[in-house]
């Protein structure tokens, strides 16, 4: 009887810490959601992967398994939410100092996107010190858009650019060009990596044909305003 009451315990116990433990989960997609006026104050995402990044990367109490749970949840690309139950792509990008493939995870919105981002945009190296640990990571980068005479008109520029320049105090810059989010898993690509990207049914085949459309005939993910960001 003893035995079976020290059992009973037992199990009440580890059943109270794991519910407790789970009760202090942060809900990542939902602190967004909460935080979304704050980061977009005329509600316009469009393009807006630099505003996640940047508000994510400032938050004071971030550990660094926080920078990417909540990375994992917009995509770069559009400034769209991602389901916090999503699948990344694997994509492969060219890294800005070295023109190396650097193979890694890409969380698209839609397979344009991964399409969009493996032609337009590269990958560097940062640096940053969480609340927990230093951390250095590939991180998705684009060229400075603000002198562009064509800039989207879709997209708000004053979250990126001050006059001619990135705006530090909206965006996260590196070495001059606009980090627009965090390139999971990223590192050197073998040529086992690239043969199953090439052959993808999506990075390979159907991005080939998005890539090779001209730009005024695109249609699907964000049509021509991100390459027009980018490019």
């Amino acid at each position: 009887m003893k035995k079976n009451l020290i059992i009973i315990l037992t199990l009440f116990f580890t059943l109270f810490a794991n519910t407790n433990s789970f009760a202090n989960e942060r809900n990542y997609y939902q602190e967004l959601i909460n935080n979304w006026l704050e980061i977009f104050p005329d509600k316009n995402r469009n393009a807006a992967g630099p505003k996640f990044f940047s508000h994510i990367i400032k938050k004071k109490d971030l550990t660094y398994k926080d920078f990417v749970e909540f990375n994992k949840l917009y995509c770069a690309v559009s400034g769209s939410l991602i389901d916090p139950n999503a699948r990344p792509q694997k994509v492969y990008m060219t890294e800005v100092k070295t023109d190396k493939k650097i193979c890694g995870d890409y969380y698209q919105c839609c397979i344009p996107c991964s399409c969009d981002v493996m032609k337009y945009a590269k990958v560097e190296k940062m640096k940053h010190q969480f609340i927990d640990v230093e951390k250095e990571f590939y991180v998705i980068t684009i060229k400075s858009p603000c002198q562009k005479r064509d800039f989207p008109r879709y997209v708000n520029r004053d979250y990126f650019c001050d006059g001619e320049n990135l705006a530090e105090d909206q965006v996260v810059v590196l070495n001059d060009r606009l980090v627009i989010g965090l390139y999971h898993e990223g590192k050197l690509c073998d040529q086992a990596t690239i043969d199953i990207v090439d052959r993808d049914e999506v990075t390979g085949r159907f991005c080939e044909f998005r890539n090779n459309t001209p730009l005024d005939q695109l249609q699907g993910g964000m049509g021509d305003i991100f390459i027009k960001l980018a490019r």
